[in-house]
């Protein structure tokens, strides 16, 4: 078994990391203070093919593995979570539908554009009734001739918004099956007729990237706008999840990093009782507790990721790593604003904005209680004890 990172891999996180600490992060405050969206720093990471990073030439992307996609997600957290979460929406949940499931048709109209970053791309699941219950989606999408009718509201949706925004594959109830509902998955164009936008939310963190209410009202789109197979939508997108949790998995990693990152400066320079704070067992537990917690989780980062390349199912691994990420970035961030103290309260240190903007990452793409049960069902059904 062999943790060492092979040549490309290794070049891919360094260009990134230059990237992201030479152009993102001295703009990262200022992002985060103003709430605008960054679109010179979304096309920065295009210029380095980060948007095709891992999906195949075959379909226009640069035919890199999930691994370094993981790597550049980190590096690019590392520097700022509202950039990294516009890269992770955009590939994980905008892109990977039209890759794994549209048609021929579908890829050719949409993904250039997508992959170059000139445009991007939403993903609609989360409803006003349906969160962590996927399964409740009341948005309706009815058969008339050649076209679906959409009717319906998504919620908290990234990248929907911006200027160079395009659509929105969302999912929605077109039917019954064996008296359940049958969804199915449907791509919408921004411009469509019908289909508008809420103002930005107010968020606790991430202020630079886009989020906000969609609404539909009699949305008219052709029928091959349909993703996939109809009814196939609900099953699809749980894939495309279980990617997107350890691409969120690898930004969690990179905010922990950051927030290392910042203490060991911090407390090397800071002096107190005549000595830097570095000096004291109390702060020296600290960074050796962060440390050995954020390599554990990047291990179970990378864990994932190389099932996602060696083309197996990355459950459980996905769900153990973005719960298990997400977690010691919290804790992450609450140490390092303890070790700045009053410093690291004030806004102007960069430990209160990863203060502020780890805490999603336990909420978005499977909650962390959604995420234990998923683990708990792998580990206890070869027992049958969850059988009806």
């Amino acid at each position: 078994m062999d943790f060492e990172l092979n040549d490309e891999q290794r070049h891919i996180r360094d260009v990134v990391r230059d990237f992201a600490q030479g152009e993102i992060a001295p703009r990262a405050a200022h992002y985060d203070e103003t709430g605008e969206f960054p679109y010179d720093l979304v096309a920065g990471m295009a210029r380095l093919g980060l948007f095709a990073l891992p999906f195949p030439e075959s379909v226009g992307g640069a035919g890199g593995d999930f691994i370094s996609y993981c790597l550049a997600m980190e590096e690019v957290a590392r520097a700022d979570a509202s950039c990294a979460i516009t890269l992770e929406a955009a590939v994980s949940l905008g892109i990977s539908p039209f890759v794994y499931f549209g048609t021929r048709e579908q890829q050719q109209r949409w993904l250039g554009p997508l992959m170059a970053g000139e445009k991007l791309w939403a993903f609609g699941l989360t409803e006003p009734e349906a969160g962590s219950d996927a399964g409740g989606t009341q948005t309706r999408a009815v058969r008339d001739g050649d076209e679906w009718v959409i009717n319906g509201r998504k919620v908290f949706i990234t990248n929907a918004g911006t200027d160079i925004s395009a659509g929105v594959t969302l999912t929605a109830v077109t039917g019954t099956q064996d008296g359940t509902k049958e969804i199915s998955a449907i791509a919408v164009e921004r411009a469509t007729p019908g289909y508008t936008q809420a103002p930005k939310y107010r968020k606790l963190g991430w202020h630079a990237s886009d989020t906000r209410e969609l609404l539909f009202d009699d949305v008219r789109v052709p029928a091959g706008n349909l993703v996939g197979e109809r009814g196939g939508g609900y099953r699809q997108f749980l894939q495309i999840l279980e990617g997107g949790r350890v691409a969120i998995a690898a930004l969690a990693v990179g905010v922990a990093q950051a927030c290392l990152d910042a203490s060991l400066a911090y407390s090397s320079a800071r002096k107190q009782f005549g000595q830097p704070l570095a000096r004291f067992q109390a702060t020296q537990f600290k960074l050796a507790d962060m440390g050995t917690q954020i390599e554990l989780a990047r291990l179970m980062t990378w864990r994932a990721a190389a099932a996602i390349d060696a083309g197996k199912s990355p459950a459980p691994y996905a769900s153990m790593a973005k719960l298990h990420a997400s977690e010691v970035a919290t804790a992450c961030a609450n140490q390092a604003v303890q070790i700045q103290g009053g410093y690291g309260f004030m806004e102007e240190s960069p430990v209160a904005r990863y203060y502020r903007d780890v805490k999603v990452n336990e909420i978005g793409e499977g909650t962390s209680e959604v995420q234990r049960i998923l683990i708990a069902r792998h580990l206890l059904r070869p027992f049958e004890v969850l059988e009806d």
